[in-house]
């Protein structure tokens, strides 16, 4: 009887989904951030994140299925034994996260964070003139789950979209162009809004410095929802209050939390939110990770394969053959 141990929310009707995609299993329910030592050692299956760290109790771990879409702490050697399949929540945040993102640039190019402190003050006044995403520029780099969906937003909204991927693959209808991370120094000047959405590796970690801000148009705005060591902080605080790009979007940082005598806080042209975009709060976040969960444990109990399984050499999840093709649509990739 495989034992599974459930460390992400799963109630009512959604809770006897889970347990019915393994029939006979033994169901062990304790939310992070709690862990029962105990319980681990016999557990067979993981659903959610449980610390890294604890799965060396795991030794008969067969199974663990992330509620993230990161899973670098996971693939890192030695922290499962040796065959357990890993998968990833990749596909769940889409929606959240590039609503949040909309918001954000929403609010800095329509000048509304200048009218919300206004309000605050009692200050009837004009900001003066505001842009569009109509005609707009957006540079997204990461066109995955999150990059992507928010590319069909931005591209149903008038922008253009350019994507920049790890590797080359098939253009999709939502992005203009697609490159590869080699062309990322050119594209920048182009773009009016510049998207990270990337995991933690070493080739993301400090990607956007004080050269490539120095690259970004005056009034480009970045926006960071992946990993907040992918900025450099000090270079993007010294851009803010020099003036140098627009402004910022920024639901990660570096450090995290953010300590309240930081720079960061004051500065201007900033929209500032504490790693909320996505996790749960937004139900249909939630719901669509049980979704994942339900999915792959019944595959797994079935003896058949898994979706978003991730790739221990990459961290990244493998994708589909249908992905896999070289670019051959209207849009080039950089070689």
């Amino acid at each position: 009887m495989p034992f599974v141990y459930v460390s992400m929310p799963f109630e009512g009707d959604r809770r006897a989904q889970l347990e019915a995609a393994l029939p006979g299993g033994d169901f062990f329910y304790c939310p992070a951030p709690e862990v029962d030592d105990g319980a681990l050692t016999r557990a067979d299956v993981v659903i959610g994140n449980v610390p890294p760290a604890k799965l060396a109790l795991a030794q008969k771990l067969r199974f663990l299925q992330l509620n993230s879409a990161g899973s670098n702490d996971y693939a890192a050697p030695g922290v499962l034994p040796e065959g357990t399949a890993l998968c990833n929540a990749s596909g769940a945040y889409g929606l959240a996260i590039s609503e949040h993102i909309l918001a954000g640039v929403l609010t800095l190019i329509k000048k509304l964070h200048l009218y919300a402190r206004n309000q605050q003050r009692h200050v009837w006044r004009s900001e003066g003139q505001v842009r569009s995403i109509f005609g707009s520029t957006f540079l997204i780099v990461g066109a995955g789950d999150i990059g992507g969906t928010l590319a069909a937003k931005a591209k149903a909204l008038g922008a253009c979209t350019v994507g920049v991927r790890r590797t080359a693959r098939q253009k999709p209808a939502f992005l203009d162009e697609v490159y590869t991370m080699d062309a990322l120094d050119d594209l920048l000047p182009r773009a009016d809004v510049v998207v990270l959405s990337l995991p933690k590796t070493p080739e993301t970690t400090h990607l956007m410095n004080a050269a490539r801000l120095g690259r970004m148009k005056p009034d480009g705005i970045l926006v960071n929802v992946g990993r907040g060591d992918c900025v450099v902080t000090e270079d993007l605080v010294a851009a803010l209050q020099a003036g140098r790009i627009g402004g910022a979007v920024l639901d990660v940082t570096d450090p995290e939390p953010l300590p309240e005598d930081h720079p960061l806080w004051d500065c201007e042209n900033l929209v500032l939110t504490p790693h909320v975009s996505g996790f749960y709060h937004l139900p249909a976040t939630l719901y669509n990770i049980q979704s994942i969960a339900i999915r792959n444990l019944t595959a797994w109990g079935r003896g058949e394969g898994l979706e978003n399984v991730v790739d221990f050499s990459t961290g990244y999840r493998k994708l589909p053959e249908s992905e896999e093709s070289p670019a051959c649509q209207t849009g080039r990739v950089g070689v």
